[in-house]
């Protein structure tokens, strides 16, 4: 059964879709069965796919207001080698239909009932904020990535999120747990960033990643070519270091079977 991730963070700009491309270009490129869902109303993540957000048939809107089943919206052909559940503009109207239901908080993960055994991993970007969107894709999720740049007022967003975490375990989802915190557009010269590095990696141990996402122009250039940057430039230390979570979120899957076994 395949696996779902979230990629959340309440903070915008802190690379959540940066990562939920490039990680599953990476996955994908391991010959991973990826399946990327992009949640967000901006569209970002269907763009840097390779897919015209202006020109598709159906979106999440319609997987989650309509019910259509999810084989129906989605789409094979992208950039990265995945593939996607497309957002547009009319993915901000879903929240407010959503609101006319009952059960909306699961309308996302009954609708990937049918297909989750399709795939090994269910990348699913969220918007950043904490909307029904949010809650919806973590109900779904079995666990959340979270991006987040090395800067003060990161912590306190992240003590939020953690917080908010929480609630929906008590509430909606028991199952749901952090899969990791991942530092990104890391500079190393930044005493700052080593700093707020250093606090989390006290606070929370190793569900911080050993990989770190260095700020790299060919990262920021990629989505404007509508490819994941391994394709851009799969020798920038960017492409590289998402390859490098890749096959570190794999080894830990590992070694927890290993453990369990």
């Amino acid at each position: 059964m395949g696996k779902i991730i979230a990629i959340a963070n309440q903070k915008g700009g802190v690379g959540k879709t940066t990562t939920c491309v490039n990680l599953a270009a990476s996955m994908a490129a391991t010959r991973r069965r990826v399946l990327v869902i992009d949640l967000d109303p901006q569209g970002n993540a269907t763009m840097a796919s390779g897919v015209d957000k202006y020109d598709v048939e159906r979106t999440a809107y319609e997987l989650l207001v309509d019910e259509i089943p999810a084989r129906e919206v989605i789409i094979t052909e992208t950039a990265g080698g995945y593939h996607l559940v497309a957002a547009n503009q009319d993915v901000t109207a879903a929240e407010i239909r959503l609101l006319e239901f009952f059960a909306r908080e699961i309308r996302l993960r009954n609708a990937l009932a049918a297909i989750r055994e399709q795939y090994d991993y269910i990348f699913i970007d969220c918007p950043p904020s904490l909307n029904l969107l949010t809650v919806n894709a973590m109900s779904a999720a079995d666990s959340v990535i979270v991006p987040m740049q090395c800067e003060y007022f990161a912590l306190e967003g992240l003590t939020a999120l953690v917080d908010t975490i929480s609630k929906l375990v008590a509430v909606v989802n028991p199952n749901l747990k952090i899969e990791g915190i991942l530092r990104t557009m890391f500079d190393h010269r930044n005493r700052l960033s080593n700093d707020v590095s250093d606090q989390l990696k006290q606070h929370f141990g190793d569900k911080v990643y050993r990989t770190v996402i260095p700020r790299n122009v060919r990262l920021a250039e990629a989505p404007s070519f509508g490819t994941p940057a391994m394709y851009y430039d799969k020798s920038s230390v960017g492409a590289k270091a998402y390859l490098a979570l890749a096959g570190e979120i794999l080894r830990r899957e590992e070694q927890s079977a290993h453990a369990s076994a």
